[in-house]
């Protein structure tokens, strides 16, 4: 059964704290040895571990298994209650670090240590190309982006139930829910290449999905998705033609009014209504096993990933173009966990001041990088650290055990201690 939910802020509104890392980290360096370092080293109250996740190749500087690591598509690294699927379309593909029960093995030594662990779980962004391409994204041209679920797929909610409800089973203080919303064009796929300038507004445009489902979802809310389909398929043709028309000038929601005479904002509600109702179903499931769920807004990825230098407005101004309306996920989130993915501490605190504003009292929580890009010293560090404590954030998560040196925990607890 899962852990009973502790409160946002421990005693003394001291603050909450936990790292990433892989079940590969955990078979591959031992259990024991992950947590220690953790927690003797780091001085860290807890573990975020990756329960699903989708296709990477990465490079692990202290792992003595393995130092790189491809990931050929999205697979569960622990082993599912296969009953919780029956007659869905959709079914776990595993890993073979699974067999090892590495994560259920993490839950029980965690706790004896005094640890939290929070099921770090990626639910739509998918990555098994050539599996369920129905109920996958679907563009303007009939195109499907074959790693990407879409959140308006009967089936794949019923797959995220099953998902929520199978992770839960364990011993988790918390569901961090990775990609349970709308992805745009660029989501990190194999080898996407763009030799065109397309421009921000056409890229966005091309990220839009239009399954059959979602324009289903638009016509039962008196919106013409079809016409909001002709129209994108149309502008982007154009850009595709002629260079000049495409333009590297941010794409805004009030901006695309003029788009299928304002049918494309319309459709961008129903987006939100998709993914908000989602999220709900997910977060009441979560309830109602004993742990919460808490969703992981990457708008700060989108902007800081590559370079740790995230241009123009806060991320939290660009979450609706993956269908995340912060208003109402202030409403029906008990948390939220955005990303500062910035090496300039005023870009941190700008972002989550924004966060804040418009998620009001809900438990927030930050992912932060104790290294390149984003950070050069213990003293950038614990800035953004204090950055975070103004601002009532209720626990900061450190990405990623396995991809930084291990110098990064020393960092990570002269920073906690400043």
């Amino acid at each position: 059964m899962a852990a009973a939910i502790e409160a946002d802020h421990l005693p003394g509104n001291a603050l909450k704290t936990s790292a990433f890392a892989f079940a590969s980290d955990l078979a591959g360096e031992g259990v024991e040895t992950v947590l220690g370092n953790l927690k003797e080293r780091a001085g860290l109250g807890g573990i975020t571990t990756a329960f699903t996740y989708h296709a990477a190749r990465d490079v692990f500087p202290h792992n003595p298994a393995r130092r790189v690591v491809t990931l050929d598509r999205g697979e569960f690294f622990f082993p599912p209650e296969m009953s919780l699927y029956d007659g869905l379309r959709i079914r776990p593909q595993v890993n073979e670090i699974a067999r090892l029960d590495v994560l259920g093995e993490t839950c029980r030594r965690a706790a004896d240590l005094g640890l939290a662990v929070h099921a770090w779980t990626v639910f739509l962004h998918f990555d098994r190309a050539g599996e369920y391409l129905d109920c996958t994204t679907e563009n303007a041209f009939g195109d499907r982006y074959v790693g990407d679920l879409c959140p308006g797929n009967p089936d794949v909610r019923a797959y995220v139930r099953a998902l929520v409800a199978d992770v839960a089973r364990h011993d988790v203080e918390s569901i961090l829910a990775e990609s349970l919303h709308f992805h745009g064009l660029e989501h990190g796929y194999h080898h996407e290449r763009y030799f065109i300038e397309l421009g921000a507004r056409a890229r966005y445009l091309l990220g839009l999905c239009f399954c059959e489902h979602c324009l289903a979802c638009a016509t039962r809310a008196g919106v013409d998705g079809a016409r909001v389909r002709a129209a994108a398929r149309d502008e982007i043709e154009r850009v595709f033609a002629d260079r000049s028309l495409s333009t590297d000038t941010d794409v805004d929601r009030v901006e695309l009014a003029e788009v299928a005479g304002g049918e494309l904002v319309r459709y961008l509600g129903v987006r939100d209504d998709t993914v908000a109702s989602l999220v709900e179903e997910a977060t009441e499931l979560a309830r109602a096993a004993g742990t919460r769920l808490v969703f992981l807004e990457l708008s700060g990825a989108v902007k800081g990933y590559a370079t740790g230098r995230p241009q123009g407005g806060p991320a939290a101004a660009i979450a609706w173009r993956f269908g995340v309306d912060l208003d109402r996920f202030a409403r029906i989130c008990p948390q939220v966990e955005v990303v500062g993915y910035a090496a300039d501490v005023d870009r941190v605190r700008l972002d989550l001041t924004a966060y804040r504003d418009r998620l009001g009292d809900v438990a927030l929580s930050v992912a932060l990088r104790p290294t390149s890009p984003d950070c050069d010293s213990p003293e950038n560090l614990a800035a953004k650290i204090r950055v975070a404590r103004e601002l009532g954030v209720a626990r900061v998560d450190f990405y990623h055990y396995g991809f930084v040196r291990l110098e990064a925990l020393d960092w990570i607890r002269a920073a906690l201690e400043a």
